[in-house]
This record gives C-alpha cells, structure tokens and sequence, in this order.
C-alpha cells in the first residue's frame, strides 16, 4: 500500500508540473489566451503539496495503515505542512516525507525550510539528485548575492552527472559557473540544456541568449554587441505603483525596507529587475528595467511575462521573513505601459 501511495503521489506531482509548465516551456503566453489558464496553473502549483500531503497522511503513515486516519478534507497547507512536520518527527527516517516537505517549502517560498528538508533527504539518500538540486536552489535563494558557490555547486555538479537530464539542474549549474566567470563550462552546460527544450519556446531562446553572452566573454569582449539606440528603446520598463493597506499601516516602522521585484514566469526565482527603497516613502512609484537585474545574464528583457511583487522588510534582507508585509500585482506582459498598482496587503507567515 505504501508503494501505491509513492506511485500516486510521484504521478501528481509530475502531472502538476506538466500542467504548469509544458505550456510555458513549449509556447509561453499565447497572445489572447484566457488570463484564467495562468490562474489555473498557479492553483495547482500551489494546491498540490496540500493534496499530496494530505493524501501522504491518508494513505502512506503506518498509523493509518492501521485504520487511523489522519487527514483532513478540511485541511490547509499551513495545517498539512504542520502534520507532515509532526509525522517527520515521528519518523525521521522517512525520505519521502523529506522530500514532499521540501518541495511543499518550495513553492511557499520558504527557502531556509526547504533547505533544512533536502538536508534530511540527503543524509536518508546521499546521492537523490532531485534533492541536491532542490538545496542548491534553496541555498542561494538565502543568500543576498544569490550566488551559487560551495556545497551547492558541489552538489549541483554530482547531480547533473547522475542525471545529465536534469534540465533545473543544468540550468542552474550554469549559473554557478558563469557567476564565477567559467564562461567556457557555462556555455557547455547550457549546450547540453538546449536538446532537452522545445527550440521555439522562450526558455529555449533565453537559453540561447546567454551562451550568446558566456561565448562573448570568454572571447574577450566581455560584453555582447553595442545595442543601438533603436534596440534600447525597445527595453521593456515597467512602472510600479505601490500602495499599503490602511489595515496594515500601524505595522510600519522607521527602517523597514521596501523591496519592489519582476521575476520570470517560469524560470530561475531570482529578481530580473529589483528596486530598494525606504518603506516610510509609501505610496511610491517604482520603475523597473533592464539596469535593475541582479546578474548580467537574467534581466528584465530576457523574459516575456514577469511576476511583480512588493515587500516590506523588517529586517533589511532580500529573502521574505515572517512578519514581513507583502503583496503582488500578479503576471503581467514586460510591454505592459499601463501603470501596474499593487496594495501590500498580507503579512508574510
């Protein structure tokens, strides 16, 4: 019965991701495609830990194998994630647990929790690529540069040689390696990426794009052709108006930071553009260009549809904290003229 549940949930999770991503991968945004089909896929990305967790409660514990049962239909995902941590504490030997957990984290945006799990999974199973991946990502996720360097490209590297299809991986690891100016490596591991994508889709092409940049430094140019004054006015720039909720204002204090970010669709989770600012200046107007990126090679320009969000920062850093006061505008086009307003509206948990 155990066995049938790791099938289940390994299909649910695979079918999930197809959903979410194959038509990202494949085609991006078709032009006057239903603005619902994005809400669609966000849905299930996000609902999808809470119904493999609950499904893992229901059908994969021991103790329900003994006719108790532990999930609830009513269940959320702060409530599913509780349950699944007191199961781990129960039985900390469970690498499937480790893994749903860590992938769950993930997609909360709870980098240092996501990391403490792939942790666990790799003390259970040293050599789980998916795992090594998943605490690459998560490590430079807490950082500030969000460089990939150490034990995460240490890991990155063996994973990617025990799966040379691993396509987040490669990805990844040719960050790591173009971040540490290894241009040749970087453009190699990306050659090996483009195979594995649809040569018309946007990933392929951004793909594409940055070996076009790694082979320019490493021919020495250090940089890609001059852009003529035609290509920059074509950059997309995106103004932002932010907003703080009046039910929300009494949590404002002198020092908070404002932090004001686009990142892709579907793609690395770093920034391709971010603003800081002091918080206390709210309302403000915020724009976002291609001088904002955070690596010469993810920009603002590299993607056609971006995430926009805000974030009021207790502490000053990048990451999300708990306490910090949030909201976002959603996906929209990189062409987009209009104003894109966001109301900070929700504290970070």
């Amino acid at each position: 019965m155990r066995l049938a549940f790791y099938l289940i949930a390994a299909a649910m999770i695979v079918a999930a991701l197809l959903l979410v991503l194959l038509p990202l991968i494949r085609h991006g945004r078709q032009e006057g495609k239903p603005r619902g089909v994005f809400a669609l896929a966000m849905t299930v990305a996000f609902c999808l830990p809470l119904a493999a967790i609950g499904l893992y409660l229901a059908v994969g514990t021991p103790t329900v194998l003994d006719g108790v049962p532990k999930a609830s239909t009513a269940m959320n995902i702060d409530q599913a994630v509780d349950e699944l941590n007191a199961h781990l504490v129960q039985k900390p030997d469970d690498l499937q647990g480790w893994m749903l957990l860590g992938q769950t984290y993930s997609v909360m945006h709870r980098a240092a929790d996501a990391r403490h799990a792939y942790d666990e999974a790799l003390r259970l199973d040293p050599n789980n690529g998916v795992a090594m991946v998943g605490w690459a990502e998560a490590d430079s996720l807490l950082r500030e540069d969000h460089r990939i360097e150490g034990r995460a490209q240490e890991l990155l590297e063996r994973a990617v040689k025990l799966d040379p299809q691993s396509q987040r991986g490669l990805w990844l690891l040719g960050i790591s390696q173009f971040q540490h100016d290894d241009y040749a490596k970087a453009a190699a591991t990306w050659r090996q990426l483009q195979p594995q994508l649809d040569p018309d889709s946007n990933v392929a092409k951004a793909v594409s794009e940055q070996i076009a940049v790694a082979d320019a430094r490493l021919n020495g140019t250090g940089k890609t052709a001059p852009e003529t004054p035609a290509a920059q006015a074509t950059q997309p720039s995106l103004q932002v108006q932010v907003a703080l909720a009046p039910t929300l204002a009494a949590k404002l204090a002198a020092g908070d930071t404002l932090f004001v970010y686009a990142r892709a669709e579907n793609g690395p989770p770093m920034p391709l553009a971010v603003a800081r600012m002091d918080a206390t200046a709210l309302p403000a107007t915020v724009t976002l260009n291609d001088a904002m990126g955070m690596t010469p090679q993810l920009k603002l320009s590299s993607a056609s549809r971006v995430f926009v969000g805000a974030r009021i920062s207790k502490s000053g850093q990048a990451i999300a904290q708990p306490g910090d006061l949030e909201g976002d505008a959603g996906v929209v086009d990189v062409n987009t003229h209009m104003p894109i307003k966001i109301n900070i509206d929700k504290v970070h948990r």
